[in-house]
């Protein structure tokens, strides 16, 4: 049981670390970022087991893990609110050509990840983006058009 209960501790412990890093560095994550979440798993591992090699501590560890990981879905298919604090939601990062600056601060995006995104999406400016929204996952959506139409929807306040 001891195992169990460890498990569900560095599971949460786990989550909110993702959740503290950002979405913006958790959409692309550098050869060094990725080496270190790797390592991370196995000192996990040790601090869950207690240096036990059996196949039971194993098990036990990766069923929780699974069991977890399945619940945090249900509960998140289940409640609307979920959504919001498993994942976040979405949020406007430039709107009408002009960089939320507050937003973008927030969620430690730069000028030039927003930049370099849009060249990716074959943006040539900022100036040409009507609205950039950040995704939970760390994605950038570009939408682009008539600057002098009317705005499907407002800025998200700046938090």
């Amino acid at each position: 049981m001891e195992t169990v209960l460890r498990a569900v501790v560095i599971f949460l412990v786990l989550w909110a670390v993702t959740r503290i890093v950002g979405r913006s560095t958790l959409g692309e994550l550098s050869a060094f970022e990725l080496i270190m979440f790797i390592v991370m798993g196995d000192l996990v591992q040790q601090s869950i087991t207690q240096q036990d090699y059996s196949m039971t501590g194993a098990v036990l560890a990766l069923a929780t893990f699974a069991l977890l990981t399945i619940t945090l879905s249900w509960l998140n298919a289940r409640f609307r609110g979920a959504e919001r604090l498993l994942h976040g939601r979405p949020v406007i990062v430039c709107y009408d050509g002009e960089p939320t600056r507050r937003v973008m601060r927030r969620e430690r995006l730069s000028m030039a990840d927003l930049r370099e995104a849009a060249r990716q999406q074959g943006i040539r400016s900022v100036a040409d983006i009507r609205i950039a929204i950040l995704e939970p996952n760390g994605q950038l959506s570009f939408f682009v058009g008539d600057h002098d139409e009317q705005p499907p929807f407002p800025p998200a306040r700046a938090r």
